[in-house]
């Protein structure tokens, strides 16, 4: 069985090839951060808008991916496949939360499981002279009599700006901008950038869907330029300079 195993995952692992003679920003993080298709959903993630806030010298390779943990994202072989291709002077964006909260026992991470996780991603791109960043994850817009309580995240947040000061990590707290950005909207106004439709509009979800974690287009654009923003205004040597 273990050989079959590694037989199947060797391609997966050393699949993908960088452009040598681009900066490279990689992604690791979950659904909020993924790629989709455009020609059967209306749910984007901001890793595929990112480029479009950096000249040609930078390329974004988006290896988020939906339900994935800081455990589930190492256990299906995602976070090696990253380590094998980052090179001197690469960045890597790591953003999870989400799914560490799950029940699912594959993807569930504790809290201090989750902080060694982040650690041990710090560790590996460290290792290979590359270059750590740590979002927090996206809010979820959780409204209650009006006011906006997103709970089901709990202290994972918190435990990745923690990591971010003890390791000296650039930090983008995309969960508080996301927040802020969410009260200043309101109810009503916010649910424009997130995944609340009429049934009949999205071929992925003919009944519709009232969901509070996933963005539409205009979301996941924005928090991409909360990202895009963060390194401009982290003025981190050796990329903030391609930021459009």
């Amino acid at each position: 069985m273990k050989k079959i195993f590694l037989f199947f995952f060797i391609p997966f692992l050393f699949s993908f090839q960088a452009n040598p003679d681009k900066i490279h920003i990689y992604i690791a993080g979950d659904s909020t951060a993924q790629t989709y298709d455009t020609t059967k959903t209306l749910q984007r993630g901001w890793g595929q808008f990112l480029s479009l806030y950096f000249n040609d010298k930078v390329e974004v390779i988006n290896k988020a991916k939906a339900g994935r943990s800081t455990k589930s994202f190492q256990d299906e072989g995602r976070w090696a496949e990253i380590v094998s291709n980052i090179r001197k002077g690469d960045w890597v964006i790591i953003q999870f939360g989400h799914n560490d909260t799950s029940d699912k026992p594959e993807r569930h991470a504790s809290p201090e499981d989750f902080k060694n996780n982040l650690i041990k991603f710090i560790t590996d791109v460290r290792q290979k002279k590359a270059n750590p960043i740590l979002l927090t994850p996206v809010v979820m817009r959780t409204f209650k009599d009006g006011a906006l309580v997103d709970d089901r995240l709990k202290q994972y947040p918190g435990i990745t700006r923690e990591v971010a000061k003890e390791y000296n990590v650039p930090l983008i707290d995309v969960y508080q901008k996301t927040r802020d950005l969410i009260l200043k909207l309101g109810d009503e106004k916010s649910k424009s950038l997130y995944m609340w439709l009429e049934p009949g509009v999205d071929p992925s979800k003919p009944d519709g869907a009232k969901d509070d974690t996933h963005s539409l287009e205009a979301g996941a654009m924005q928090i991409a330029k909360f990202v895009s923003g963060g390194i401009k205004d982290l003025k981190l040597r050796g990329l903030c300079k391609y930021v459009k």
